[in-house]
């Protein structure tokens, strides 16, 4: 009887280490590191969290170098190999971006916009952001994706244009894979601007870190598109540049329009502008848009 129970009990804990793994694409890595600090409140039934956030806890303990360089333990190069610089000339110009892991038919892609006075170089750091750049790539190189962070520019029309044309190449080498476009401060003015266009890019999914949304753009964002594409809004409750209680207006008015709409918001308690960038659980992320997104072909 002993030996049937040790038997029944390894059989479903292989079920159901195979039912997490399939429905968690991406495994862990360092999520001790860098999992969300407790105690975290779950809220609109995991819709929307609330992250404790400290100052002297994840920067002051966690960088050798405060807001420069992260401690060792943060990063693992081994693996990831050198990013790949490329160019792709628009009619607007050259766009200049990198690219890092699968070149060809990738599970997922994500492409990174900077903020104001950035370039592509700010998403290759492994070192700043308490490293949390590095964890996003190794996650999605160890996934079999492909990472690909972008110059935008002054982050206007024209480079949207540009980001745009990018995607749409990106679609083409990667024709089953989910494309996530990730904003950062003021490129969420890039975010916005794809997003919302009558010509959309073929973007599966948006993340936006400290950046500035609106109950009008959602709007747009509805009526632009025929299937609901899922949105992650990360916040910091004292940001100066872009109000947080803004944010969290727009994530209600979608709760309220649609309530089965696929928006997360996670929002952290005293953190600032940069925040976002620094403590997104990007595991929980990826994670929950591979479970957010509409499988192709589906009904």
């Amino acid at each position: 009887m002993r030996r049937t129970s040790r038997v029944l009990g390894l059989a479903v804990g292989l079920l159901c280490a195979a039912t997490a793994s399939r429905a968690e694409p991406f495994a862990p890595f360092r999520d001790e590191l860098f999992a969300y600090p407790q105690p975290v409140a779950s809220l609109d039934d995991g819709r929307r969290l609330d992250v404790p956030y400290s100052e002297e806890r994840d920067i002051d303990r966690r960088d050798e170098i405060p807001e420069r360089r992260v401690r060792r333990a943060y990063v693992e190069l081994r693996g990831l190999g050198a990013a790949s610089e490329r160019t792709l000339r628009t009619p607007d110009g050259l766009l200049r971006f990198a690219t890092l892991g699968a070149s060809r038919g990738g599970s997922t892609v994500l492409v990174f916009v900077h903020g104001r006075n950035g370039d592509r170089r700010l998403g290759l750091n492994d070192w700043s952001f308490g490293g949390n750049f590095n964890r996003l790539k190794n996650l999605l190189v160890r996934a079999g994706g492909t990472y690909v962070t972008v110059d935008g520019g002054r982050l206007d029309d024209a480079d949207a244009g540009r980001v745009g044309l990018l995607l749409r190449e990106l679609r083409r080498e990667h024709p089953a894979s989910t494309l996530i476009l990730a904003c950062a401060s003021m490129g969420g003015q890039i975010c916005w601007s794809l997003a919302t266009s009558n010509a959309a890019p073929p973007i599966d999914a948006m993340v936006l870190l400290g950046t500035d949304s609106a109950p009008e753009r959602f709007r747009a964002l509805r009526s632009s598109r025929p299937e609901p594409m899922p949105v992650l809004i990360a916040h910091g409750t004292r940001d100066k540049v872009y109000a947080f209680d803004r944010q969290l207006a727009a994530y209600r008015s979608v709760r309220a329009a649609q309530p089965t709409y696929p928006i997360r918001f996670v929002g952290f308690e005293d953190g600032n502008h940069g925040t976002p960038i620094r403590m997104v659980d990007w595991r929980d992320t990826l994670n929950w848009i591979a479970g957010a997104v509409r499988p192709p072909g589906s009904p």
